[in-house]
C-alpha cells in the first residue's frame, strides 16, 4: 500500500466518522428538517445520500485510475440520482443509514487503500468536472473524501450548528 493512498483512505473514514457522530446526536426533529429551502431533502436524506454514493464514487475513481474517460456522469445527472434517492428514501431511519455509512465508508477506505502511486496519478476525462482529464486522487478527494464534509457544513448551518 502507497503511502498516499493510506493517507486519503485515513481521511475518508475521518469525514465519514465525523458526519456519523455528528448524526448520532441529532434529535428526530433535526433529523426530518430540511436540508435548505432549495433542496428540500431532509438532513436525514442527506447523511444517507452521502452513506449511499461511497460505491460510485470509488468506482468512478477506479475507472479513472485504469485510464477510461468517465464522461457519461455529469451534474444533471447527479441531480436526477440525487432526486430519485429522495424520493426512493424519504423516511430513512437514522439507525440504517448510520449502519449504511459506516459500512460504505469503510468500504470505501479499503478500496482507496488499494490503489498505487501510478493509479492515484492517472488521468482521465471525467463529465464532473467538465471532461477536464483529472487524476484518480483528485476525484477521490473531490467526491468520496469531501463529500461528508461538504455536507456537514451544510447540515450544521441548516441547524445553525
Amino acid at each position: 500500500m502507497s503511502r498516499r493512498s493510506e493517507a486519503l483512505a485515513a481521511r475518508v473514514e475521518e469525514g465519514a466518522a465525523c458526519l456519523e457522530k455528528f448524526a448520532r446526536e441529532l434529535s428526530e426533529f433535526e433529523w426530518q428538517m430540511p436540508i435548505s429551502p432549495t433542496d428540500g431533502r431532509s438532513v436525514g436524506v442527506v447523511i444517507h445520500h452521502v452513506a449511499s454514493v461511497y460505491p460510485i464514487e470509488i468506482q468512478l475513481a477506479q475507472a479513472i485510475a485504469s485510464g477510461k474517460a468517465v464522461q457519461d456522469v455529469t451534474w444533471d445527472v447527479v441531480a436526477n440520482m440525487n432526486a430519485g434517492h429522495a424520493r426512493e428514501h424519504g423516511g430513512v431511519t437514522k439507525a440504517d443509514t448510520l449502519q449504511l455509512l459506516h459500512r460504505n465508508s469503510a468500504d470505501a477506505a479499503r478500496v482507496v487503500r488499494t490503489f498505487t502511486d501510478d493509479d492515484l496519478d492517472r488521468a482521465a476525462p471525467f463529465g464532473l468536472s467538465f471532461d477536464a482529464p483529472v487524476t484518480a486522487q483528485f476525484v477521490i478527494e473531490d467526491h468520496a473524501l469531501r463529500h461528508s464534509w461538504h455536507h456537514l457544513a451544510r447540515i450544521k448551518k441548516a441547524l445553525a450548528r
